[in-house]
């Protein structure tokens, strides 16, 4: 198994390393064009020197036996006799310790005769040598530079990913903090976002765990006492039929009580597997239309008249369908069953800066705003049920991202309002 290296010695390593290659391939590419450059004034020089002893010795009208050799400090200019060869030409060359640029320059082309100018250019190389020493120099320092560079950067830049990862180490289920964005570079705030979502999920999960487990306990347990201490009350002697009757028909009830208790514990799990369901593109005007239709066979038994207003056409967002019913259904499942015969409910979808907005407005006997309704296994009024409609209603908000708000009505009509906020994606 190979050692996994830490991720701040890989981006230091990997930036000193580019960087390094870089500032030598540019010492190179610079120590090459200066390098060049003075080649290339030399050769100049001796062609404009050529072209000046042409001019004067065509003027001069120059004769082979008047011709005298010029020599000019570190340049040397003769005549030469030379076969195959028909333009200008230069030549590099080394004589013992000393080096040499020679230019062949025509002047009497029919008679293979060269102007042959030769120039000492040990000056130069000499130069060139401190240049390249100067250019080592500066690349040694820079490199010691990126070196402390590469260090301070790789610390800075991965602060972040530290701090994050410091305080990811530190939490468990016992303790779960927020990350502070503060702090962050703005690149990073998706991130802490996520996990302080992440975060909140886990911590309302774990609450509600425990209450789950516990009013659970606490709803099946009842019923069991129930049961049995009316069956032993009833086998303490003998007694007519109808009291048997009366005892197996509470035991019954009893049951379907607690059928629908785990029908509901079971529908936790569903839910917790819907959170994994493939999102899609869904047009929430058809979707509500489509639902409202369903429920109002639930509504007209009660007598209680469902109603599904909005001013858009079509509303088109990516979302996990699943999630969405479960709140829905919850939200007109809950205003039928406390509205009374003969009332109304109406449900409303409107748009406002991104925001998908569903409202579900009964007239029923309202909420106490001061209980956590949310929570398991709280109910509200003399009607059954389980108490865990909202609770699975908040999961799956907290999984799209969305906020469900309930309220009593403002207006001096009772009831409550069931709010969903939903930020819409991929918005068409």
């Amino acid at each position: 198994m190979r050692n996994s290296k830490s991720i701040y010695k890989q981006f230091h390593q990997k930036l000193i390393f580019a960087t390094s290659i870089f500032i030598l391939a540019l010492s190179f590419i610079f120590y090459g064009y200066t390098k060049a450059t003075i080649y290339e004034e030399i050769k100049e020089g001796l062609l404009q020197d050529a072209q000046l002893i042409y001019k004067v010795s065509k003027e001069s009208q120059f004769q082979d036996a008047t011709f005298n050799v010029i020599t000019l400090g570190d340049v040397t200019v003769d005549i030469v006799v030379l076969e195959n060869i028909n333009s200008i030409k230069y030549i590099n060359f080394r004589q013992n310790d000393d080096y040499f640029v020679q230019l062949l320059y025509p002047f009497e082309i029919e008679e293979k005769k060269f102007i042959k100018i030769t120039k000492n250019i040990n000056s130069s190389r000499k130069m060139l040598s401190k240049i390249f020493n100067n250019i080592l120099l500066l690349s040694l320092g820079g490199l010691i530079m990126v070196i402390l560079y590469a260090f301070t950067v790789s610390k800075t830049l991965l602060k972040p990913i530290i701090q994050i990862t410091e305080k990811l180490s530190n939490m468990n289920e016992n303790f779960l903090t927020q990350i502070d964005k503060k702090t962050l570079p703005i690149e990073f705030h998706p991130l802490a976002n996520s996990i302080n979502t992440l975060t909140n999920k886990i911590e309302n999960f774990v609450k509600f765990k425990k209450e789950l487990f516990i009013g659970a306990a606490h709803e099946l347990k009842t019923p069991l006492a129930v049961m049995k201490l009316k069956n032993e009350v009833t086998l303490m002697k003998k007694r007519e039929c109808s009291v048997y009757e009366d005892t197996l028909k509470l035991t019954i009830s009893q049951i379907n009580d607690m059928n629908k208790m785990i029908t509901s514990i079971l529908d936790v799990g569903r839910a917790e597997g819907a959170q994994f369901e493939k999102p899609i593109e869904l047009d929430l005007v058809n979707f509500l239309e489509s639902k409202i239709n369903d429920y109002k066979l639930l509504s007209n038994q009660k007598n209680v008249h469902l109603t599904f207003n909005t001013k858009l056409k079509s509303l088109i967002t990516i979302i996990q369908p699943t999630l969405l019913t479960h709140i829905i259904q919850n939200f007109v499942q809950n205003a039928i069953k406390f509205t009374p015969k003969g009332n109304g409910i109406v449900v409303n979808l409107y748009k406002t800066k991104g925001t998908a907005v569903i409202e579900v407005i009964d007239e029923g006997i309202g909420i106490d705003e001061n209980i956590d309704l949310f929570a398991p296994f709280k109910r509200v009024g003399a009607e059954s049920g389980a108490g865990l409609g909202l609770f699975l209603a908040k999961n799956a908000a907290d999984t799209l991202g969305a906020t469900i708000i309930l309220k009593n009505r403002p207006d001096n009509i009772k009831g409550t309002i069931a709010t969903l906020a939903l930020q819409m994606k991929n918005e068409k």
